[in-house]
Parts: C-alpha cells; sequence; structure tokens
C-alpha cells in the first residue's frame, strides 16, 4: 500500500449532466469529510494536518451526537500523537509486504476475494462519469478512502470535472459504498494496534451513517435537500 498522500482516483473528462452552481456551505461540509476521510485512509498524516485537527473547533451536526462526540475524540487523539507514531500504527495496520492486517476494497468485504466483479462494476460507473484512476496510484479504485475521494468530486467537483446532482450521489453511494463500508470500518476499529485510527473510523462511521440515512429517504426530485443536516466541518483542516 502506499504511504504517500495521494488520490487514488482524478477526473479524464467532464460529463454534460453536471451543476454549475455554487456549494450550499452544507455540502462543503459534506466534501470536507469525504476529503478528510480519503486524506486519512490512504496515507498516515504529517504534523500540520494532526495540528490542523487538534486546533479544530467542534462541530454542530443538528442533533447527531454520534459524529458530534467522535469529532471531538478525533481532535483530541489528534493533539496526543505525533506523525511518526500514526505512521507506524498505519503501517500495521495497512501495509506489508505480504498481506496486511486490514484490507480496506469493497471487493473483499462484497465477495471475500480482491478484484473481483464488484470492482469491475465500479470501474464501468466510474468510466460512465469521467474517472479513472490515476496514473502511478497503487490502490485500487474500491479503496474506501478512493471511494471517499470519489464522493468528494461528486459532491464537491474539481478542475474540470463539475458537481453531480444528489440524485447521482445516491446512485454512486448506494452502489459502491453503502453495502460495505460499515463492515471495513468496524475491522479497523477493533483491530490490534488500532489507536488513531480507532477514531478516524468512529468518526466515518458516524458520518457516513448520516450519508446513508439521508440518502435512504431522498425524494429525487429533492435535489437540493441536505443530507449532512446542517452539519458544518471545520474548514481548511486539509490545506493546514
Amino acid at each position: 500500500m502506499s504511504s504517500q498522500p495521494q488520490s487514488a482516483s482524478t477526473h479524464v473528462h467532464q460529463q454534460t449532466a453536471a451543476i454549475a452552481l455554487p456549494l450550499h456551505d452544507e455540502d462543503q461540509a459534506r466534501a470536507d469529510f469525504y476529503a478528510l476521510f480519503a486524506r486519512l485512509l490512504l496515507a498516515p498524516p504529517d504534523d500540520a494536518l494532526l495540528q490542523a485537527l487538534a486546533g479544530a473547533d467542534p462541530i454542530v451536526a443538528a442533533g447527531e451526537f454520534a459524529l458530534e462526540d467522535a469529532w471531538l475524540a478525533l481532535t483530541q487523539a489528534a493533539g496526543v500523537v505525533d506523525a511518526p507514531a500514526v505512521r507506524g500504527e498505519f503501517d500495521l495496520l495497512f501495509v506489508s509486504t505480504g498481506d496486511p492486517l486490514l484490507n480496506p476494497y469493497g471487493s473483499l468485504y462484497l465477495s471475500g476475494h480482491l478484484n473481483d466483479v464488484s470492482l469491475a462494476r465500479l470501474r464501468h460507473a466510474l468510466q460512465h462519469l469521467g474517472l479513472g484512476r490515476a496514473p502511478g496510484v497503487g490502490e485500487l479504485e474500491d479503496h474506501l478512502g478512493a471511494l471517499c475521494e470519489t464522493m468528494r468530486l461528486l459532491v464537491q467537483g474539481g478542475p474540470g470535472f463539475a458537481r453531480r446532482p444528489l440524485a447521482a450521489q445516491k446512485l454512486f453511494f448506494e452502489a459502491h459504498l453503502r453495502p460495505w463500508y460499515a463492515a471495513c470500518l468496524a475491522d479497523i476499529a477493533a483491530a490490534d494496534g488500532a489507536n488513531f485510527y480507532r477514531v478516524v473510523a468512529r468518526v466515518a462511521d458516524a458520518f457516513l451513517s448520516i450519508e446513508a440515512q439521508a440518502f435512504a429517504v431522498l425524494d429525487p426530485l429533492e435535489q437540493d435537500a441536505d443530507p449532512l443536516g446542517g452539519a458544518r466541518a471545520p474548514a481548511d483542516i486539509l490545506s493546514a
């Protein structure tokens, strides 16, 4: 597994079914959460990111106390660890010359095998969106961090890639994240040697559970609904 921060997917070309309007604050918060989880799951945080997390304000998530409490625990954990310690934990959990302790890939959770049919379906969906794995990236597209990065792009857009409506976000989430993310995060939280990443898994699970619940009741016509229920993530954490 790679030890450098990088996205496992990038835009290829812009599709026509896209939104060009400015992001609502709530959608920006959702994009920020997805970006943070992609960053933490694909590579260990450096000292700057840990310091930014430690100094982040509490969040208010419209009564979603699991997310509020988990976020507070993450900011506290970030304040008492250093980058070398977290890098060692990351390597222990996710990096190995043989079989890593944890393999956060969708196909493994859905079928018990890497590179299985679910990965082929995901690649087809990404191709339809105009997305694909960036050159030189070692992680497969169904890595949980890579899928969080894909969701960020769908919510926020990027250079040459306009964001997608909620209906498209829901379709991707339901097909490629919802069936397995909870089991994967539970494995991370329960893994021997997981300390900082136990807290990361708790925050990610709380956030993705809100997304899952909101998407489940989303009326296809309500494309400006707010899946996060008004939660706001602290700004500029990833740019610290």
